[in-house]
């Protein structure tokens, strides 16, 4: 299922990049607990799925460099040093190893198209991707962890099979329009895009939670029961205002479960 890109390019010209400054290093952390808790929840499938994050970058850095997984790792071996840096244009600039041939072309192609999108998570995490197999709108507007995403999701229902090339993750990047957050990619899996790592967390973890009681609700035999539009608006809105701060605490609190349990993912 898993693809390498290829051989790793020739190090590309680091120009007045500073890949040792706090910031990234910081990033590097933050990314690995993420995969490392992901992999917890069962989240991660094999060494298919990838999780990126733009480089942060000072005044005069690049801006075309982004973390990634490198390919022929499980989501439970990542740790810090292990992630790969590459560019908009394919190369390895630093890091052992290569993406996978379809987290290149995807998160590439939506990072470049996509500057809002500084975080990309993309998973086939279970009941996520089992809501994207199926014919009409994904969630329900159920459950209140669904509010969460009221007005923030898009449905990609165009499958054209593997990423494995340019065209396919640019047409992905463009189908994302200018404020998706949430995107079921139809016969596929799903993708959370967001302006921090702490939050592309917090919403992957709470989406695939949505899904998981939807999909228990589903089971039941009997209708939904579906929140008014209107009240559905006002829940979204009044979560949305403490989100940020709430996602920095998720992930802090991921952070000191793995550091007592599996210490090793900030190396």
């Amino acid at each position: 299922m898993a693809h390498a890109l290829g051989a790793p390019a020739a190090p590309a010209l680091l120009r007045n990049s500073n890949l040792d400054a706090d910031a990234v290093r910081q990033a590097r952390v933050d990314l690995a607990a993420c995969f490392r808790m992901a992999a917890r929840m069962g989240l991660s499938e094999g060494i298919c799925n990838h999780l990126s994050f733009v480089v942060p970058a000072g005044p005069g850095d690049r801006d075309d460099l982004f973390l990634v997984n490198p390919y022929g790792y499980a989501f439970s071996e990542i740790t810090a040093s292990r992630l790969l840096v590459c560019d908009f244009q394919g190369n390895v600039v630093a890091g052992e190893g290569v993406p996978e041939a379809t987290a290149f072309y995807i998160h590439a192609q939506v990072h470049k198209h996509q500057p809002r999108a500084k975080a990309a998570f993309h998973t086939h995490m279970p009941n996520a991707t089992a809501l994207a197999m199926l014919e009409g709108p994904p969630l329900a507007w159920a459950g209140q962890t669904a509010l969460k995403f009221y007005g923030r999701t898009l449905v990609d229902e165009d499958y054209n099979g593997l990423a494995l090339d340019e065209r396919e993750g640019e047409r992905i990047a463009k189908a994302l329009g200018d404020t998706a957050e949430i995107v079921f990619m139809k016969n596929h899996g799903v993708m959370v895009l967001g302006p921090t790592i702490a939050e592309a967390w917090d919403d992957l973890y709470y989406l695939e939670r949505a899904c998981e009681v939807q999909r228990l609700a589903m089971q039941m035999g009997r209708p939904l029961k579906p929140v008014p539009a209107a009240l559905a608006e006002r829940t979204y809105q009044q979560m949305r205002e403490g989100d940020r701060e709430s996602a920095r605490l998720h992930l802090e609190s991921v952070k000191r479960i793995l550091a007592k349990e599996e210490p090793d993912f900030m190396h």
